[in-house]
């Protein structure tokens, strides 16, 4: 008899450093995300009690007491130092680690640095995500987020940055502060699950853990999206939802890598495989390299998701946007005629 040997699926952890990173966490429970494992750190021990996660580590015990940095990035910084020998424990053995965090903060802009970088000395590749505050916070939180984002920066693999201030492009005046947050957490949560899916769920064009490490392993600035759509031109509304975000910092101009996956149900067409991946090598506006993958999901019936991961942007130019306090200009996605929205035009030439 022949033994079957099956390769094990990577291990994925998704680490939420401080306030801000503990509620994206929470929220990523509440919202059911499988395949990965959830850790919450901080400083303030009423925070950790109150955490879903399943896994809590509070830092900096002998330093705060348990009370919390103070909004000081330095009492975050040496709490994790603290604490490295507990944080080194959590992450052993993960293939990807995602830190994510609130900048401009105590705990997580001082304390989310160290991890990143002991995920990385683990061989983990490891994934940024965190927020920039609001101009209302204040210079000193700004320039606090801003020193933060340099550190993190130097310890990641990818880096994924929603600065707060595009949440007044999609809520409006009546939306709770809670539900705006809300936005905001969907991108961890969408985009780690979207990722989990990438590496766990068996592809009519498959995908696995080195096609996502070939595109995000020292990419520098990452983009992450994701989009749904169901009817006529499905395949091409859910790509372009994916690659204009409005609440990232990165549009996907100038990408030079990307992973583009298309999960449909049973009537999911090679064309419009085909249609998903062609809208988003058009929307890079150059030569992108794209490894393309696809899934069928029967509990999808007339809808069709694409999620896409782009990296190898020029870096002077994404650092001259992640490094910027000025107001942020207002992002347009491009307009669409009538006509043209019915029948893109690479799509007419198949007619």
């Amino acid at each position: 008899m022949t033994n079957l040997v099956v390769e094990p699926v990577a291990k994925i952890k998704v680490v939420g450093v401080g306030g801000g990173g503990n509620n994206a966490v929470n929220r990523m429970v509440e919202e059911g995300v499988q395949g990965v494992e959830f850790y919450v750190v901080n400083t303030d021990k009423q925070s950790l009690d109150l955490s879903k996660a399943e896994f809590k580590i509070q830092i900096g015990k002998t330093i705060t007491g348990g009370r919390g940095a103070g909004a000081n990035p330095e009492v975050g910084r040496a709490s994790a130092l603290e604490s490295k020998q507990d944080i080194e424990k959590a992450l052993a053995g993960a293939d990807m680690v995602f830190v994510s965090c609130g900048l401009g903060g105590g705990t997580g802009t001082g304390a989310a640095p160290i991890i990143a970088e002991i995920a990385q000395e683990q061989g983990a590749l490891t994934v940024g995500i965190v927020t920039k505050p609001f101009r209302f916070e204040g210079k000193r939180r700004m320039e606090n987020a801003l020193i933060g984002l340099e550190e993190l920066r130097k310890h990641v693999d990818s880096l994924i940055v929603i600065p707060n201030e595009r949440l007044r492009e999609i809520v409006d005046k009546t939306t709770s502060f809670d539900d705006a947050f809300k936005e905001v957490d969907n991108v961890l949560h969408r985009g780690v699950q979207s990722i989990s899916d990438l590496i766990a769920v068996p592809g009519v064009i498959n995908l696995d853990f080195a096609d996502v490490n070939t595109v995000m392993q020292k990419s520098g600035t990452a983009l992450i999206g994701i989009g749904c759509a169901a009817g006529e031109n499905r395949a091409y509304e859910a790509a372009r939802q994916a690659v204009y975000n409005s609440l990232l910092e990165e549009t996907i101009e100038g990408a030079k890598n990307a992973i583009v996956n298309v999960t449909g149900g049973s009537n999911l067409t090679l064309f419009e495989i085909e249609t998903a991946v062609k809208t988003v090598s058009e929307a890079s506006q150059g030569e992108i390299n794209i490894i393309m993958g696809a899934i069928k999901n029967d509990n999808l019936q007339d809808e069709v998701i694409v999620t896409v991961i782009a990296t190898g942007f020029d870096e002077n130019v994404a650092a001259e946007a992640l490094f910027s306090d000025e107001e942020l200009p207002k992002r347009k996605t491009p307009e669409l005629l009538d006509n043209d929205y019915e029948i893109p035009p690479f799509l007419r030439n198949n007619d």
